[in-house]
């Protein structure tokens, strides 16, 4: 399912009233309402009280909103009661290791939804997910896929880095890109809200091996985020050059053209296009 492309989702969670408004000033394309790692249990009940509140007055404060709700079925059936699904533009289901479990809630969603329900973004987040992602992606209700760096971190019992973390984040990036979905998530850590130079080259390279965005859990990473998912300057006059090549060698019956000393075909002008059709940085 299509949604609008989101470079920077902000988590904030249910029972931070207080951060809310603030959370639509930040410049994230979307913010993400948290039950579950940002909640304590004994917080869970008051955290879905609150969350319908806050899910309204984001809304009605312009921005798009995202829920992520806890991964036991036995938790987010009480998450989803009472939510104002219409007024979501995804939920996130977390630590998804089958489709099956995709299906699950799927089913739910739409015997609560009086229209069409929201759409799902599963977070693979396990050596369970990872090799199950073909499967997963491939359920009709996602709209992207996630990939969980510091959960599959502690599940391998390593700290977040790119060579741990780059096989299986391009498992979930091909499985996502297979199917047309979007694909959150960095190879390294996102808790890292101090040393932002660092923050800023592990969301290069994510951007680099094909993620379209990422979570951001501190409103200072959102800005790094929202510039590193979007092309460069440089990039988007290289694509202007590219589509213009392309117009002049269609105009002349040519499938093909030089430019620049490279070999301008369809593959290198779809990018281009891709690029001038993303958000501005």
């Amino acid at each position: 399912m299509q949604i609008n492309q989101f470079r920077s989702l902000l988590f904030v969670p249910a029972t931070s009233e207080h951060l809310w408004e603030k959370a639509t000033q930040r410049g994230a394309d979307a913010v993400v309402i948290d039950l579950e790692d940002a909640i304590p249990l004994d917080k869970k009940e008051m955290a879905r009280a609150m969350a319908p509140k806050a899910i309204q007055l984001l809304k009605d404060r312009g921005a798009e909103v995202i829920l992520r709700v806890n991964s036991a079925p036995t938790l987010w059936q009480k998450d989803l009661v009472g939510m104002p699904l219409q007024y979501l533009s995804a939920i996130m289901l977390p630590k998804v290791e089958t489709k099956d479990q995709v299906e699950a809630f799927s089913k739910a969603l739409i015997q609560l939804s009086t229209a069409t329900p929201p759409p799902i973004a599963a977070l693979i987040e396990t050596p369970l997910g990872v090799l199950a992602t073909a499967q997963i992606a491939n359920h009709p209700s996602l709209c992207a896929l996630g990939f969980g760096a510091e959960d599959y971190s502690g599940a391998i019992g390593v700290h977040p880095n790119a060579l741990a973390l780059s096989w299986p984040a391009q498992q979930v990036i091909t499985g996502a890109h297979a199917y047309g979905l979007q694909c959150w998530g960095m190879a390294g850590s996102i808790a890292e809200v101090k040393n932002l130079e660092a923050f800023g080259k592990d969301v290069e390279f994510a951007r680099g091996i094909g993620f379209t965005g990422s979570v951001c859990i501190h409103p200072n990473q959102v800005a790094i985020v929202n510039r590193g998912f979007s092309p460069s300057a440089e990039e988007l006059e290289w694509a202007h050059k590219v589509v213009e090549a392309d117009q002049a060698a269609l105009a002349k019956g040519l499938g093909a053209v030089l430019l620049e000393g490279k070999m301008i075909d369809k593959p290198i002008v779809d990018r281009a296009r891709r690029w001038l059709a993303s958000r501005p940085a």
